[in-house]
């Protein structure tokens, strides 16, 4: 990347945006669905397998990445897939009505994970290729910022939608109510990018699957040529290995009566708690990483900080598991504690990708094997995070979590850091 593209107009147009459509998704079937299920009958362990497997598309998505560029831009990518998972989210809320509902909406989930995750792709292959390195460290937070609000809104805002809903329309038509929500978001989201999002990138030359497979094939060898790749892997994989198994958990856990060893939380109330505590301590922590990051450089030091803000917040879920409080104060505040360190955390794995992994001949598709990894090391976890807590119970669930964190440490501490050579503008 030679030169910084801000021909037309300032990233802060496209960028939230963006990183809005990318989080929304993922976050509806990572943690919105669970409790969507929950309240529809469905077991914890059956939840908590089944969300975590169909997440495996951005695990996966490095093998078709080199096939985009056969067809139209990144742009064109980003916009078409909020578009089409707009679409899909209706037919989810449709599916709620049916006899089978869990199989149906389940598939139809899965198609969404595809639609994103190529998504994901694109729109990080547009932020690398407009943004030089220290432009990257700079918007790195609103990305954060806004990843982290459309999580919040999904887990806070519609959750507290279809809490208020389920009340007065019952619980399948308030759920096919809020994935009608989400896919209206998504399909307005698509038409603002299809406006803002940068056009000058020229339509890719790649003409053939046989050309697209060599790429493939160039992409998967130099990626493990990279140095100290298999540090940079460790680090990717084991950063994320606590969080993969408390954030499945943590709602199935405030939803639980008292008498399982959840708190007991009616579906508004945890709405309430994502979409309030959550939102303003997720946006806090992003930002405040953002600029922290910009300052003082990706470093040994910044990187351990970092990684601390990421993991031992969960140590307030396991104060809550063990004390099982009922004030909404307290536990309002453990999960501003967690969702604050996660926003401030989460930035330092993004920004390792980008200066660590991503640079090279082929900067989206190294970042997009990254990224796939950095999922497999959330989703493998957390398909397995049902039946540990089943087997655990609660409270000492939450107690292994927080023993769970000491492989992120570990590989934090030993893993090498690449030095950042400053790009120039023609």
């Amino acid at each position: 990347m030679a030169q910084n593209k801000l021909t037309q107009r300032s990233p802060i147009y496209w960028i939230p945006s963006t990183w809005f459509a990318m989080g929304l998704p993922f976050v509806a079937l990572a943690a919105a669905s669970a409790i969507m299920y929950k309240n529809l009958g469905v077991s914890d362990s059956q939840i908590a397998f089944w969300t975590s497997l169909i997440m495996l598309p951005w695990t996966l998505k490095p093998l078709w990445g080199p096939f985009l560029e056969m067809y139209k831009t990144k742009k064109f990518f980003v916009y078409a897939t909020q578009i089409l998972t707009g679409l899909l989210f209706g037919l989810v809320g449709l599916s709620l009505q049916l006899d089978h509902f869990f199989s149906v909406s389940i598939a139809v989930l899965a198609i969404i994970a595809l639609s994103a995750s190529t998504h994901d792709i694109a729109a990080d292959g547009v932020y690398l290729n407009e943004l030089n390195a220290k432009s990257q460290a700079k918007f790195v937070g609103w990305q954060g910022a806004f990843y982290n609000i459309a999580k919040v809104f999904s887990g806070g805002v519609l959750v507290y939608l279809a809490g208020e809903l389920e009340n007065k329309v019952g619980i399948a038509n308030a759920w096919m109510i809020v994935m009608f929500a989400y896919g209206i978001i998504m399909l307005l989201l698509g038409f603002y990018n299809m406006k803002m999002l940068p056009d000058s990138e020229k339509v890719q030359s790649v003409d053939s699957a046989k050309e697209s497979l060599s790429t493939l094939k160039d992409v998967i060898i130099t990626f493990f040529q990279k140095k100290n790749i298999w540090f940079s892997l460790a680090f990717i994989v084991f950063y994320r290995f606590a969080e993969g198994q408390a954030i499945k958990i943590t709602p199935l856990f405030f939803k639980a009566s008292r008498a399982e060893g959840g708190l007991g939380l009616t579906t508004s109330q945890i709405g309430v708690l994502y979409g309030v505590f959550g939102a303003i301590a997720f946006v806090l922590g992003s930002i405040a990483a953002g600029y922290f990051v910009s300052n003082k450089g990706l470093t040994k030091k910044t990187l351990l900080i970092l990684c601390c803000f990421f993991n031992l917040p969960f140590a307030a879920y396991a104060f809550l598991a063990i004390t099982l409080p009922t004030s909404q104060l307290i536990i309002g505040t453990a999960v501003a504690i967690e969702y604050f360190g996660y926003g401030f955390g989460f930035v330092g794995l993004i920004l390792f990708m980008m200066q660590n992994i991503a640079p090279g001949k082929y900067k989206m598709a190294h970042y997009a094997f990254g990224s796939g990894l950095m999922n497999l090391g959330f989703m493998i976890p957390s398909m397995v995070s049902g039946f540990v807590s089943d087997y655990l119970g609660y409270k000492e669930f939450f107690i292994w979590v927080m023993i769970a964190t000491i492989p992120a440490f570990l590989v934090t501490w030993l893993v090498p850091l690449q030095k950042v050579e400053e790009e120039v503008e023609d």
